[in-house]
């Protein structure tokens, strides 16, 4: 069997774009068992109200639900436990630096296969006002409404 090349993404925080500004983005691994990686394949995984944490030198996540896997019978792992997030050393000093400052956050955006590994990518956002929010839509209405009326004046 070969081996499967580039990436392939399993699970998206859409919420997350939503919500926050994106800084900045990076890649980690995640330690996982076995049924959790089987379940996350079927896209049986949820981010949508995960962050992630520095905790004594070690990223972690939490409120990452990935469902049981059906055929996993006691090897099943609790859904929402505390999983560690992969990363060099200097990467998480640099993640530390970023949420120990005042409106900085750590939040999963997506989970994907890269080289049949699991990856999440994890973003270094800040939070968006509502009248922030309410801009972008605007925004993407509008670009919608050019598309649509490009559209047409090209029949």
């Amino acid at each position: 069997m070969a081996k499967e090349t580039g990436n392939k993404t399993l699970v998206e925080n859409r919420k997350a774009r939503h919500d926050y500004f994106i800084e900045e983005a990076m890649e980690a691994g995640i330690e996982l068992v076995g049924t959790e990686v089987k379940s996350i394949r079927a896209g049986k995984a949820n981010l949508k109200d995960s962050y992630a944490d520095v905790i004594n030198g070690e990223v972690f996540i939490k409120n990452m639900h990935i469902s049981h896997y059906e055929n996993g019978n006691q090897f099943n792992a609790d859904p929402l436990r505390v999983r560690r997030l992969l990363l060099h050393k200097e990467q998480i000093n640099r993640l530390q630096g970023f949420t120990s400052q005042k409106g900085f956050t750590l939040v999963p955006l997506s989970i994907y296969l890269k080289n049949t590994k699991v990856k999440v990518n994890l973003g270094i956002v800040r939070g968006k006002k509502d009248y922030d929010k309410r801009d972008a839509m605007l925004e993407k209405d509008a670009k919608r409404d050019m598309a649509r009326q490009f559209k047409e004046s090209m029949r």
